[in-house]
């Protein structure tokens, strides 16, 4: 004689354990991510333990794959403003980005991204590396992937190995 497991109570239980959990995230963190909006393979971002990494940017307006006006400085503006609602949907701020990589379809451009850059993040500004690449989606100017971190005691800059 067999016994069947009781799913249905396990699938209440499970519901009663993981309700609070949910409800207590903030409550922006539900919202649709604009990239499975757009039907694209990815996530806006993932939140992975105390990180929350963000898929990378490109200077398009939200909603649409259309690139911003101005050509590398239009496009850093609207890629880091893309940046910021992202963080920003999740509870974090712009100061909360601990990591950037930025790769540019023209490293000429370098000079240009650092005026837009430095506007948006507070010191001690994120840890970020950069290269150029022969091409972005859509003919982007650039991409930035930031990470974030949820753990409040970031901000030491750290300038040598400890020990």
């Amino acid at each position: 004689m067999s016994r069947a497991f009781p799913y249905g109570r396990l699938v209440c239980v499970l519901a009663l354990c993981v309700a609070p959990v949910i409800s207590s995230f903030p409550a922006a963190a539900h919202a649709a991510d604009d990239a499975r909006s757009l039907g694209l393979p990815f996530s806006d971002a993932r939140r992975a333990g105390d990180l929350l990494i963000l898929s990378g940017q490109i200077g398009n307006r939200p909603g649409t794959l259309e690139l911003a006006a101005g050509g590398i400085t239009g496009q850093a503006a609207q890629a880091l403003d893309n940046v910021k609602t992202i963080v920003e949907r999740h509870g974090l701020t712009m100061a909360d980005v601990v990591k950037c990589t930025v790769m540019l379809a023209d490293m000429r451009d370098w000079a240009a991204f650092n005026e837009v850059y430095v506007r948006y993040f507070p010191e001690p500004r994120p840890a970020r590396s950069a290269f150029g690449a022969a091409g972005l989606a859509v003919g982007a100017a650039l991409e930035i992937e930031c990470w974030a971190s949820f753990d409040r005691r970031h901000g030491e800059v750290v300038t040598q190995p400890p020990g």
